[in-house]
């Protein structure tokens, strides 16, 4: 079995979960932040949609260097929907090229020329493709509790939801 297949398998059971998370963001409340330093609901969905095919594209090349970090603020939840869509099928597809030579093979993230992080690709495919957007879609749970909105079960039962009753 390559190695690269556990992954897409837990991309696509992960990318369930985040498909009932992103689907309880109120459209009305896409502006909304906790906190005046925090990203707003949209922009932390839509790095949640966009973040995995960004990334996947990314990391299949052997260097990234890294720019402008600023998330757009999306227009509609549609928008994060569909691009939730997409970037995860992007994601899978140019994961599903990598081979275990590949996968092995060291990554490096520079920033103005210097070097950030240099660690073996399936590494960085675990720690920043998947469990970033585990992080920050737990964050995104958060900000559904403070707006008073349902959360969905996530890895068991939430105080809205219990998949076990």
């Amino acid at each position: 079995m390559p190695a690269i297949d556990p992954i897409l398998m837990e991309i696509e059971q992960e990318s369930k979960v985040t498909q009932r998370v992103l689907e309880r963001i109120p459209g009305d409340k896409l502006t909304w932040k906790p906190h005046p330093t925090s990203s707003s609901l949209g922009q932390l969905a839509m790095h949640i949609a966009t973040g995995q095919g960004r990334l996947a594209e990314i990391i299949s090349k052997d260097t990234h260097e890294i720019g402008n970090m600023t998330q757009p603020q999306p227009g509609s939840h549609k928008e994060i929907l569909e691009a939730f869509s997409q970037n995860t099928a992007t994601a899978l597809q140019t994961l599903k090229k990598l081979n275990d030579s590949q996968l092995m093979a060291i990554w490096t993230l520079t920033r103005g020329g210097k070097v950030l992080l240099s660690a073996p690709r399936i590494g960085v495919i675990r720690s920043i493709l998947m469990n970033h957007f585990y992080h920050h879609r737990g964050q995104l749970s958060v900000y559904l509790r403070m707006l008073e909105v349902p959360v969905p079960s996530i890895y068991g039962p939430s105080a809205d939801e219990n998949p076990f009753a």
